[in-house]
């Protein structure tokens, strides 16, 4: 997790202004995400996080500013359209198909790769079903990847909570992105599941590649795996740099505890 900083930069925010009627979600923001990096987004309950996340992955539209991904001006470009230049995520609240199979929900995820039309589709014949075949094998490799070949075949709605985040986290990675966009991915998680979850995120950006945001409460979890942090609170970017940096800032520490630096310093 070093040396991040000498790499190109993926993603660009620019001034980003988002309102809500009268209420400012995020206030004039910027920052950049380094190829290959992990970047998290933290601050106290209401900073603006999930905010920023809609903003990058098109739910949101900010009224002002911009958001670049590898030189495309993305701000205005649907959700679908950045999914294809390769950002994914993943919902705070799990967003899953629950009455389907967990191979199901993940091959959903392989939705913007499929070229065959409607009439292939339909007849599952010829080019149809040799890219069934291909996004099949694509969507096992993941599924060997998140070690959840026991539940492939399971009703999404019968898993345990642990297990739909992990499902969740399949799905994106369907996408074959470059960019993966994590909101609260422990939230709700024992500490056997967490320590889960942190290996395949460690995984996914180390032998995979993939840069990835995280929004994440846990600061033990935050300080130990980032390679560079941005501070929010109340909407405004109030620090940014590597968890070190961010742990000495004296804004940073007054917006969560008030003066004192004892919440990053263990789970």
């Amino acid at each position: 997790m070093t040396g991040s900083a000498d790499r190109p930069i993926q993603l660009a925010v620019e001034n980003i202004n988002l309102r809500f009627g009268g209420v400012m979600a995020l206030g004039g923001l910027s920052f950049s995400v380094h190829q290959g990096e992990i970047f998290s987004i933290i601050g106290p309950n209401g900073a603006g996080k999930t905010s920023m996340l809609n903003c990058i992955s098109g739910r949101y539209q900010p009224q002002r500013g911009t958001i670049a991904f590898e030189g495309h001006d993305v701000t205005h470009r649907p959700s679908a359209a950045r999914a294809r230049l390769g950002i994914a995520r993943t919902f705070q609240n799990i967003a899953l198909y629950k009455g389907m199979t967990v191979l199901d929900n993940i091959l959903i995820g392989r939705h913007i790769h499929m070229k065959s039309g409607l009439f292939l589709g339909g007849l599952y014949k010829g080019p149809c079903q040799k890219e069934e075949i291909e996004h099949r094998r694509f969507v096992e490799d993941i599924v060997d990847f998140l070690e959840i070949e026991h539940i492939r075949k399971r009703i999404v709605g019968t898993l345990a909570y642990g297990l739909q985040k992990r499902v969740e986290l399949a799905r994106a990675l369907a996408l074959n992105p470059k960019l993966i966009l994590l909101d609260e991915p422990m939230a709700g998680m024992n500490l056997e599941e967490t320590e889960d979850m942190v290996r395949f995120i460690m995984d996914i950006n180390q032998e995979r590649g993939i840069t990835v945001i995280l929004v994440e409460h846990d600061m033990g979890v935050v300080m130990d795996i980032s390679d560079r942090l941005v501070v929010l609170n109340f909407g405004e970017k109030i620090g940014e740099g590597t968890p070190e940096e961010v742990q000495a800032a004296p804004e940073v520490i007054k917006a969560y505890l008030g003066g004192e630096p004892s919440v990053f310093l263990g789970r």
